[in-house]
């Protein structure tokens, strides 16, 4: 034994009967000593091909998430010397026992987590015990830090939840319940915690059991295990306590050793997302990825999706050497018969039973943004290895995580879970999440900021999804502006309210008019007389506003028309989403630049002083911001030059293109 490591006799070591000597612990009483190189050799070896178990402590604020798994470290001799004198140390300075060692401060690292005393990020820590190896996610339990919690628990198998014995389940402890069922935790390990502090009383532990699982039972979390414990004595935690003679379960180490949770997902047959193209030379071509599912052999027939595309495996071919067959959780590069167009983000499926393509899906989304999700806003949506632009086009309900009630809602705020109608600009392949987390978990991106403001599990695609498919049509838009003489464009006006973007878009109407071109003018207030009357001027109805003018902007751009379109449209997202639509080239945005002062002073209807005097809610400028472009094709300065000299700048710049 290390010394200064302070292990009790009664620690994890007596608990599992593990010998520091690899040596005496292969080699039987009596036996003559085996070959010292043999011996470590089979001691390696053990160690390596141990099986890994990722499990996730959560449940309320001062639950003893962290002492719990401080303690296991403490006890497991995962730490090395200096980080014993460290804890030693943290202990009198920052603990919360008297001088004696605080288990928790091996996790709360960050400094305001232990001028606070809780945890606010996620901290891993991994240990390892003769039978198994550890990777440990101890989660926040503050409500504001969900996210959080739901990063740890979504690579996890099990879910150890705290419970305080004395407060009994908390609201948090259910809302990380159901996080974790969403996840697709199918193991739960119910710690009714500080025993100590109730005497031991089975009739408390017996009450909090029964009314956990009622709750599991709702939330579809079959695998429940209770156990009473003290993290802080110990009790219960490597090995059962004389405290608890009316307990015949096992501990809590002893449960995550032995707790089974293979999820027998080869049955949805292989798959592997491609990870990359390897081409080191003309002579080899492999196709890398991690196995998702299912096992594959050399000879099998493949698909490639979603492009359909079939071939057989030629090879399975590692960095040591090639394989008979290849089983999930191994990274391998495959070899085809074939050369087929397969590239990062297609997944290669087994023949016989592929996976799932479509671009519409029934989703599960738990919100991870500071700013709200908006429905029709595009995001990146991330699945597997593959990118593509997303949004979400219906919140059907979002759920009182606390209750599992449906309530209705428009958008959706930070840690609020929805369910929701998600529509991919391409096809994707695809499993249910419950059959396969890699094919059936997603996270969104901010396009402008690049931060994960979602994770998501994909439940079952959108039956319209596979029914839908463009018509062919032989008069296309080229045909249609050629007998036109013009070349299709669309002219986006945006401004503040009162900027001039209704008056400049006339006069650049009637000039082009007047000059032969066959034009149209979208205009905010006209629109919302007829196709967005339903809108109100929420950010929601604001995002759906734009989208809908967007798609209509682009149906007659096909028919060859040069669209003059003027909206407020006060975000770069949805700007951004309306030029992504056209071709390079056609979409040209024109920024009305004035001040919000001047603005206010042209206000002819007098509605910045209805939106000062509170009158009007969600005003553009008052109460909600409009986002300046990054990157106009035009800005036009309606202080400096007169709405006739502008819209000539307008013209001439269609005519220079």
């Amino acid at each position: 034994m290390k010394p200064g490591l302070g292990i009790r006799d009664s620690g994890l070591a007596k608990a599992q009967g593990a010998s520091e000597d690899p040596a005496s612990a292969l080699a039987s009483p009596g036996s003559p000593v085996p070959d010292p190189e043999a011996v470590v050799a089979a001691y390696l070896h053990k160690h390596e091909t141990k099986g890994l178990l990722r499990f996730i402590t959560c449940g309320s604020v001062d639950d003893g998430k962290s002492t719990l798994i401080g303690r296991l470290l403490y006890e497991s001799r995962a730490l090395f010397d200096d980080q014993l004198a460290a804890l030693e140390s943290d202990s009198r300075r920052h603990g919360t026992q008297g001088g004696n060692i605080d288990y928790a401060l091996l996790l709360d690292g960050l400094s305001a987590e232990r001028e606070q005393g809780i945890t606010i990020d996620v901290a891993y820590r991994f240990f390892s015990t003769d039978k198994r190896k550890f990777i440990v996610a101890d989660c926040p339990g503050h409500e504001q830090y969900t996210r959080n919690m739901a990063t740890g628990a979504s690579t996890a198998d099990v879910a150890v939840v705290l419970v305080d014995a004395r407060k009994g389940l908390l609201p948090q402890t259910r809302r990380h319940s159901y996080i974790a069922s969403l996840l697709g935790i199918r193991h739960v390990l119910l710690a009714v915690n500080k025993m100590d502090l109730v005497d031991y009383d089975r009739t408390v532990f017996d009450t909090i059991e029964a009314s956990y699982r009622e709750l599991a039972a709702q939330l579809g979390i079959e695998r429940v295990h209770a156990a009473p414990l003290s993290a802080l004595q110990g009790d219960n935690l490597l090995s059962r306590s004389e405290r608890t003679p009316w307990y015949g379960g096992p501990s809590v180490l002893e449960y995550l050793e032995t707790v089974d949770v293979s999820r027998g997902q080869g049955d949805i047959g292989f798959r592997m997302p491609v990870q990359w193209v390897n081409r080191p030379n003309q002579d080899f071509r492999g196709l890398a990825g991690t196995v998702a599912s299912g096992e594959v052999r050399p000879g099998d027939e493949i698909v490639a999706l979603p492009s359909g595309r079939r071939s057989h495996v030629a090879r399975i071919v590692t960095a040591d050497a090639d394989l008979e067959v290849a089983r999930e959780g191994q990274a391998i590069t495959l070899t085809l018969r074939d050369e087929l167009d397969i590239s990062r983000g297609d997944v290669i499926a087994e023949a016989r039973r592929p996976a799932q393509v479509s671009d519409q899906f029934a989703a599960h989304v738990l919100w991870m943004g500071e700013q709200p999700l908006l429905p029709g806003r595009p995001y990146w949506l991330k699945i597997g290895t593959r990118t593509v632009s997303a949004s979400i086009t219906e919140i059907k309900h979002k759920t009182d995580v606390n209750t599992q009630e449906p309530l209705a809602a428009k958008h959706l705020e930070l840690n609020e879970v929805g369910y929701c109608n998600l529509y991919l600009d391409q096809p994707v392949a695809f499993e249910a999440y419950a059959d396969n987390r890699t094919l059936g978990g997603f996270i969104l991106i901010d396009r402008q900021t690049n931060a994960t403001v979602a994770a998501g599990t994909l439940q079952f695609a959108l039956r319209r999804a596979g029914n839908i498919h463009w018509q062919h049509l032989d008069v296309d838009k080229a045909a249609r502006a050629r007998i036109k003489g013009q070349q299709p464009r669309v002219l986006w006006f945006t401004g503040l309210s009162g900027s001039g973007k209704s008056t400049i878009a006339n006069l650049v109407d009637k000039r082009l008019h007047a000059m032969g071109y066959h034009t149209f003018i979208l205009d905010g207030d006209n629109v919302r007389h007829g196709l967005n009357k339903d809108l109100g001027f929420t950010d929601e109805d604001r995002v759906e506003n734009i989208r809908r003018v967007a798609e209509v902007a682009r149906l007659m751009s096909d028919a060859g028309l040069i669209v003059l379109v003027s909206f407020i449209s006060p975000f770069r997202a949805e700007r951004r989403m309306a030029r992504e639509l056209f071709a390079p080239g056609e979409f040209v945005e024109v920024y009305i630049d004035t001040p919000l002062a001047v603005a206010e002073k042209r206000d002819v209807k007098g509605l910045y002083a209805k939106a000062r005097a509170g009158q009007l809610r969600n005003f553009t400028g008052i109460d909600s911001p409009y986002e300046v472009p990054e990157a106009a094709e035009l800005q036009l300065d309606t202080v400096a030059d007169s709405a006739d000299r502008l819209a000539q700048q307008v013209i001439d710049f269609l005519i220079d293109r």
